[in-house]
């Protein structure tokens, strides 16, 4: 697979990319970002607030270990160490695989997790699988989060209107600047390299119309100059 030679800033022209390769590395790259804003967000508590019931006493104990494993693994960055978060190992830790059948938040959670390993460890099928299971809840960071890097999953697989419109779900339920403009202008890009540049046009102008508070907005102007052409 070629090497990712894009730079960060001014848009890259779409049109000249080979939409089975550079694609899954456009987009498995993508991911990481909306990952982060994951797990800052569940590092903040916000599905720890209330505490688990009793029954769900052991399965908090093992996801609190995976998480850390989890958190390894993001700094390490090898296919190793999110196997380990995955999988767990013989010396009593508990990966995210084992934990998905638990209940509550536990479950949900580790549903969440291990479709994460499995994007980052490049395995985009089993990754929708459970990112698909994750139960989404009503905060505006956590849940369009998820959908965000599951559209980019699915852009991946090459399943491009299924990445087009779960990113177009995930903007319009996130509604504000730091996540809504990275995935509606993810899915412009979608569009253009299927030759839709006025639908594309609708998704960066919405970026400049409504999110001009945004990091994207200083860069809109020539994602709109490029398809009005």
């Amino acid at each position: 697979m070629a090497q990712n030679n894009n730079k960060q800033g001014a848009p890259e022209v779409v049109e000249t990319l080979s939409k089975n390769e550079a694609f899954v590395l456009k987009y498995k790259n993508a991911i990481i970002a909306a990952v982060v804003v994951v797990i800052l967000a569940i590092v903040g508590g916000i599905y720890w607030k209330e505490h688990l019931a009793t029954a769900q006493a052991k399965a908090s104990t093992e996801m609190a270990k995976a998480q850390e494993a989890f958190a390894q693994a993001m700094q390490l960055n090898t296919p190793e160490a999110f196997q380990l978060a995955l999988n767990g190992d013989s010396l009593g830790h508990t990966g995210f695989l084992a934990l998905t059948d638990a209940s509550g938040k536990a479950g949900n959670l580790a549903n969440l997790y291990a479709g994460l390993c499995y994007a980052h460890l490049g395995q985009m099928e089993d990754a929708a699988k459970y990112l698909e299971k994750f139960d989404l809840k009503g905060d505006q960071m956590v849940s369009p989060a998820v959908l965000g890097a599951l559209g980019n999953v699915y852009a991946s697989l090459d399943q491009l209107d299924k990445a087009v419109s779960t990113l177009k779900k995930a903007a319009e339920k996130a509604d504000n600047n730091a996540l809504s403009p990275q995935f509606l202008i993810q899915a412009g890009e979608i569009l253009e390299s299927q030759g839709q540049k006025a639908e594309a046009l609708k998704l960066y102008q919405e970026v400049k119309d409504k999110y001009f508070q945004s990091a994207q907005y200083q860069l809109i102007d020539e994602y709109i100059e490029r398809v009005s052409e």
